[in-house]
């Protein structure tokens, strides 16, 4: 029930953001408030999972940025500093087209965080390791513009949301430490 109140929410927020720049505006401002983050789902990477060889400390074994996912990566930097934030607190999956992203974005030094990682080829992940990233929710400070680089299925079992790449989305955290969907910005020309 509260994945389908949390889709029927966020489908209103994003409808009532794609009427007016004053919505967005306010998702802005919020984030540079106390108890606010965003989730980015890495920028544009062709393909669809990662190889079987995989190895997440090698780049060559991995789904990639391509130009144009990297070109989104600095516009999405670019969008932050437009809306008066240059500096944040930003955290990234260990997948190497996260942390590009991440690092392209520009806003400040970007940390590791293990629980953001892809669970697509494991499933079997999902729970502990949503519920690691909820912990870390619950602990963080938030009282800095904070940013989590991930990937759609770390997204969707958090938020109950299944972003675009590069889709920014805006969370609250509530008073008991669980966290509400309050808007997003898809960055895809």
């Amino acid at each position: 029930m509260k994945t389908l109140l949390t889709t029927f929410y966020m489908t209103f927020a994003v409808l009532l953001g794609s009427t007016g720049v004053g919505f967005t505006e306010n998702l802005w401002s919020l984030l540079k408030s106390n108890n606010h983050l965003v989730l980015i789902r890495h920028a544009l990477a062709p393909g669809h999972s990662d190889p079987d060889y995989f190895d997440v400390k090698d780049c060559n074994t991995q789904r990639n940025l391509n130009d144009q996912g990297r070109y989104q990566s600095k516009k999405i930097g670019d969008l932050f500093r437009s809306n008066g934030i240059s500096k944040a607190v930003v955290y990234s999956s260990q997948w190497c087209r996260c942390i590009d992203t991440a690092r392209l974005l520009d806003l400040g030094e970007v940390s590791e965080l293990p629980s953001l990682n892809s669970f697509f080829k494991h499933f079997d992940r999902e729970q502990s390791q949503t519920k690691q990233t909820m912990g870390w929710i619950r602990n963080a400070p938030l009282d800095t513009p904070t940013v989590l680089v991930s990937h759609q299925v770390n997204i969707t079992a958090l938020a109950g949301y299944s972003p675009a790449s590069g889709e920014i989305v805006f969370l609250r955290r509530l008073s008991d430490g669980s966290i509400s969907v309050i808007g997003s910005i898809q960055t895809l020309n």
